[in-house]
């Protein structure tokens, strides 16, 4: 098990410049497959050979043939080839000459089978093997599970840009940058915006499709704080732009968009539509044609509510936009809170926002059902009171009264 995936210690550190220059090994040699594969156990090898050679021929070379092929490695694993005959047929082994010759060979287990004291002894040694390797994974790990600080939310967002479709121009990559709203903070370490490489797109159906399959984490913590009490938190909000570069490295902005971290724990495939500011006549597609550039926006947060809007109504009237392609996300969330660990009696007697967390999206089905109930019973009233008095029978009123409570 000590040699089981080791890694060669004496790989020389490779120049920059012949990086450069040498990125793929179309033609890889025996010995650089050897070199550098992962798993680099050392081999021991027998064969067992037959001399085929009629009667005063012994000895040539010719005649020699491999019957059996025995490779041992620093694992002890011992391979066979070709296998035990068993129920098989015999191997045949057909010769070409003057007098074509079939000689037909078994090979067979002959070894003494292994005594019930060896046999436990051997089952010993592999379980007191696997006890001090399982303690050796165990002090790397360490025993100590990290948790939070009571009344923390802690959200772990591995996500990924998987592609972008259906834009105009090709040799796509995206911006993106992650908002946190008040109460919450992130890690020193943790980068909240990024860029991905520029992908070229290729024919999907209908759509040019540029698959980027770039991967980002996000780490974020939500605070509590006395005021949200009664209300759940706002959630951070990924913003994000593609821009196309031509030839003569000339970029021009395809698309604005943002999206909503889930609220929910799991996996989440979301593709979301963008949108680019246009100009009014011939003009500004020619330039955006030739010369590159287009309108942008000072502020990427009016893609969504911009950051510095302090008022109650948010007014878009004369802003002329273009609908564009769209971005294919998956995320994958994962929520940590010691309000979770609670028992259930406890979570109700606490009524926290943090408590509620976990039942975020059972609680607006139930509230989007309560709703729809509300809009029935309201229009069955209207119904209700456009019917002349005389039609209203017993039954109706019956049905109103009991529908009160």
């Amino acid at each position: 098990m000590a040699n089981v995936r080791r890694r060669r210690q004496d790989r020389r550190p490779i120049e920059a410049s012949s990086l450069k220059t040498k990125v793929i090994t179309w033609e890889p040699s025996e010995e650089f497959i050897k070199n550098n594969h992962v798993i680099n156990t050392p081999v021991q090898t027998m064969y067992i050979m037959g001399d085929l050679g009629p009667y005063g021929k012994l000895g040539h070379r010719e005649y020699e043939h491999v019957l059996c092929t025995i490779k041992v490695d620093g694992n002890g694993v011992i391979t066979v080839k070709p296998d035990f005959t068993g129920t098989k047929e015999a191997y045949r082994i057909k010769l070409e000459g003057e007098k074509p010759e079939v000689w037909k060979y078994t090979i067979e287990n002959v070894s003494a089978p292994v005594q019930p004291e060896e046999e436990e002894r051997e089952q010993c040694l592999f379980r007191d093997l696997y006890s001090r390797h399982k303690e050796y994974l165990s002090g790397l790990v360490g025993s100590e599970f990290e948790t939070t600080l009571p009344g923390t939310l802690r959200l772990f967002v591995n996500g990924e840009i998987v592609s972008a479709q259906g834009y105009e121009y090709d040799n796509l990559y995206v911006h993106f940058f992650l908002e946190l709203p008040d109460q919450w903070s992130s890690p020193a370490f943790q980068q909240l915006s990024g860029v991905t490489q520029t992908c070229a797109t290729k024919r999907v159906g209908w759509d040019q499709v540029a698959h980027f399959c770039y991967p980002f984490t996000l780490e974020m913590f939500f605070t509590q704080g006395d005021e949200s009490e009664d209300s759940l938190p706002q959630w951070p909000v990924l913003y994000f732009e593609v821009l196309s570069l031509d030839f003569w490295q000339r970029y021009r902005v395809e698309g604005y968009g943002s999206l909503v971290l889930p609220a929910s724990p799991g996996l989440h495939m979301l593709t979301i539509p963008t949108w680019r500011p246009v100009e009014l006549g011939t003009v500004a597609e020619l330039r955006r044609f030739f010369i590159g550039g287009s309108p942008e926006l000072e502020d990427i947060t009016y893609a969504r509510i911009p950051s510095t809007f302090k008022g109650e109504r948010l007014s878009r009237f004369g802003f002329r936009t273009q609908t564009t392609g769209s971005i294919t996300f998956r995320l994958y969330c994962l929520q940590q809170s010691k309000a979770f660990l609670e028992t259930s009696a406890l979570r109700q007697r606490m009524q926290s926002v943090l408590d509620r967390l976990g039942g975020f999206s059972q609680q607006s089905s139930v509230y989007n059902v309560l709703e729809a109930f509300q809009r029935a019973r309201r229009r069955m009233q209207e119904a209700r009171e456009s019917l002349p008095k005389d039609l209203i029978g017993p039954s109706a009123s019956t049905m109103h009264q009991s529908q009160e409570p």
